[in-house]
């Protein structure tokens, strides 16, 4: 069967819209178009309000945290929770620009008091390490965020809709803590920006006081409150000029520049010590930069570069110097290159009233304390009105108390509550609020003890309600309350400046041309005390034999040399190790007899046998009158100074089985006379001239004959015989009577001891006492 089909109606043309076509001008429309967004970006986004030194969006962070109850004393929540809110309720914008807006709020060196408590990773200075997603982090407000939003429920501000009418949000925060100057503030907008530093909370509120107190101070007054910005990061800021100019009118700039010292890392080297970075400069950053340095050899006399900062210790950046650099010099070459000396640029651009006004000290301040009369003002209107409401109600139940049979016996024969409030009102002459209050409370209250409660709370009321209106009526007082409350802040949360203001405004070339980068090649003497401590000192003369250095402290050998020379230093095994001058320790040229206090050990230069002991220093030029040894066998030699050159250790004596050197000393000329002194108390001087010098292999010759079981105990040199010389001679105990003390010292001069030929036996020195 066939199917019939149905042809499909013909398709109607689809109908056209209406053109709407609007004639304008593009010059006229981009015109008004960009001045809404700019002010839609200036008013609503980058510059903060003056009164309470807040942006919109960290101005909603805070009032949204305060609603959801995430105070101090509560748990941490996550981030992404708080941001959600703050989108969805009040800020129509990206979660990204919220989250950056609460992180630097939670960064302890972005701000001077921070508003967020964060817990988690809020990025590193200068943003080397960025935060961790919102989804990781947790927050919640600080205590000084506790400050701002404070008495919000008292109608201290107005409150304003929000971007679709079903939220209210505060217009500024009530701000008990001045956020603007304390805090700083950083924002571009179009056509202007701000970049303020944060200040120290206890002098800017010092200074506010000042100004609460004298409407009409100058500027210097509060200059000597506020000297200057306190950054958060420590450090040190060069030059006030800038500092005076931008409390003076809203714009100008300073240096600031890192914390560093100049420490010994170890005996043989020096570096310098970074603990505070300027303003926003962070390690990585400084670390990169000194590198790039180095290898293109800009800077000269780096070593090394550690990053030893931690959580624990904080910043630590360690910069070894190579020796024969001056790592002052260095220093000041590194704040000339990199930014551990940095310029901040100071803009003070706020809105007032609306408007944004570049604004100096004295007007920031102003504004702040115009803003806190106010919130002051209306909190007390506000607890005043309520206090008269409440004593309204109190006078009423006081009314009601006194016959409380009569009020319940009405209560209980009328019909309903509206013919109960008409008899109450008439009969006790009370108005529509207290017969309502009366009506609504439970009998329990209405006892003989509840009374006693409400005469006192009416008595409360009545004194606090006087004092309001005299805040309200009096602008002495108000002032008053204002000044205190910030008194109270600063005692509260006020810490400790950070940062060290320097009045020098001079150059970092200055100080650098002061100094040379390298150490020059210049006389210097090498000095080496009975205690084992090696130096190097610019001093040129003798060291004296008396002097400002402890009794223990002894110079028992100097040597000149250049600064970049060597000198050797004798063991009593015979050898002579050679060392470079730049590598000690360097003594500033305060005295004739240097406190070596500054030295280093001289085991952290050489490396000794167990039984082998430095005994003094020589030095390695072939000029020199050569150096003489005494050995415990009596054995003298004077070597030739035909040191060799490519050798760091070499001996200059060959000692028999069990001998070792006693004594070595750097003979000055040839005139000199050589001195024995054995153990059995004989001494024996004798010409130097007599002993012949010997190259580095030769055993020496006999220089004091020693009786059985002897031996030489010291052995020195006398440069000027002729002169006043004293011995000194102590005796110990005997090794045959154990326990016994030693007993004797002796001073003789020198002179009378007659001068006999080498390898003679000497004459006696000591004479020992029963048991020595």
């Amino acid at each position: 069967m066939a199917r019939r089909t149905t042809a499909p109606p013909p398709e109607r043309p689809a109908e056209r819209p209406e053109e709407r076509i609007v004639d304008i001008d593009v010059g006229e429309e981009m015109r008004g178009s960009f001045l809404e967004y700019a002010y839609s970006v200036i008013y609503a986004r980058a510059l903060p309000d003056a009164r309470d030194g807040l942006k919109p969006v960290q101005r909603r962070i805070l009032f949204q945290m305060a609603q959801m109850g995430l105070r101090p004393d509560r748990a941490h929540v996550k981030s992404a929770r708080v941001v959600g809110d703050v989108m969805g309720r009040l800020h129509p914008h990206g979660d990204g620009a919220i989250y950056d807006a609460l992180v630097r709020m939670a960064q302890w060196f972005s701000m001077r008091a921070p508003m967020v408590d964060g817990h988690g990773n809020f990025g590193s200075l200068g943003n080397d390490d960025p935060p961790a997603a919102m989804r990781y982090t947790e927050c919640r407000l600080s205590q000084p965020a506790m400050l701002m939003t404070a008495t919000l429920d008292e109608d201290v501000v107005d409150f304003i809709p929000n971007y679709d009418g079903q939220e209210l949000q505060p217009e500024v925060l009530p701000a008990a803590l001045p956020n603007l100057l304390v805090n700083g503030t950083a924002g571009i907008a179009v056509g202007m920006a701000t970049n303020m530093p944060p200040h120290n909370l206890v002098e800017v509120v010092a200074a506010a006081r000042h100004l609460v107190k004298h409407p009409n101070a100058s500027l210097d007054a509060l200059m000597r409150f506020v000297p200057g910005p306190d950054l958060p990061t420590g450090g040190k800021i060069v030059g006030l000029d800038g500092i005076r100019e931008a409390y003076e009118t809203g714009r100008g700039s300073f240096r600031t520049r890192a914390t560093a010292r100049i420490e010994s890392l170890t005996p043989r080297r020096k570096g310098i010590v970074i603990t505070e970075l300027p303003y926003n400069v962070g390690p990585e950053r400084v670390v990169e930069k000194i590198s790039e340095l180095v290898k293109s050899k800009k800077v000269q006399g780096i070593s090394d570069l550690t990053d030893l900062t931690d959580g624990k210790n904080g910043l630590r950046l360690v910069i070894e110097v190579k020796n024969g650099f001056h790592p002052e010099a260095i220093l000041d070459e590194l704040y000339r290159l990199t930014s551990l000396e940095e310029s901040f640029a100071i803009n003070n651009v706020a809105l007032v009233d609306g408007q944004p006004r570049t604004l100096g000290l004295k007007d920031l301040l102003t504004v702040y304390i115009d803003h806190r009369l106010e919130v002051v003002r209306r909190r007390s209107a506000y607890r005043r009105r309520r206090a008269e409401e409440r004593l309204h109600l109190v006078e009423g139940m006081l009314v009601a108390i006194v016959d409380i049979d009569e009020v319940i016996q009405i209560i209980r024969s009328s019909d309903d509550t509206a013919m109960a409030r008409d008899r109450l009102m008439r009969v006790f002459d009370l108005t529509q609020t207290q017969t309502d209050y009366i009506l609504e409370m439970p009998l329990r209250r209405l006892t003989k003890f509840s009374r006693l409660e409400l005469e006192k709370e009416q008595e409360d009321l009545q004194n606090s309600i006087t004092g309001l209106s005299q805040i309200l009526e009096d602008d002495a007082k108000l002032r008053k309350v204002v000044s205190d409350e910030l008194a109270g802040v600063a005692a509260a949360h006020g810490t400790p400046r950070r940062t060290i203001l320097l009045e020098s405004s001079a150059t970092t070339a200055t100080s650098a041309a002061a100094v040379p980068l390298e150490v020059a090649d210049e006389p210097c003497r090498v000095l080496l005390s009975s205690t084992g401590l090696l130096a190097r000192t610019q001093t040129l003369r003798e060291p004296a034999a008396r002097g400002q250095r402890p009794k223990h402290d002894v110079i028992v050998s100097s040597v000149t040399t250049t600064a970049r020379g060597s000198i050797g230093v004798v063991t009593s095994a015979g050898r002579v190790l050679r060392l470079a001058a730049l590598d000690l320790p360097g003594l500033p040229d305060t005295a004739d007899a240097p406190n070596l206090a500054g030295g280093a050990p001289v085991s952290e230069f050489v490396s000794l046998g167990s039984d082998e002991r430095v005994l003094a220093l020589t030095g390695l030029a072939a000029e020199s009158a050569g150096l003489a040894l005494g050995t415990a066998g009596g054995v003298v030699k004077r070597v030739l100074p035909d040191y060799p050159l490519n050798r760091d250790e070499f001996e200059v004596v060959a000692l028999k089985q069990g001998d070792r050197v006693v004594g070595a000393v750097e003979l000055a000329h040839d005139d000199a006379e050589l001195v024995f002194v054995t153990s059995d108390a004989q001494l024996l001087r004798f010409g130097a001239s007599s002993v012949r010098q010997q190259g580095r292999s030769a055993a020496g010759m006999a220089g004091i004959r020693l009786a059985a079981g002897m031996r030489a105990v010291f052995f020195g040199a006398v440069d000027d015989p002729t002169g006043e010389v004293h011995v000194l001679t102590v005796s110990g105990p005997s090794a045959a009577l154990p326990g016994t003390v030693p007993g004797s010292a002796k001073i003789t001069p020198y002179a009378e001891y007659p001068a006999k030929g080498r390898g003679t036996g000497g004459v006696r020195c000591h004479r020992f006492l029963k048991g020595e």
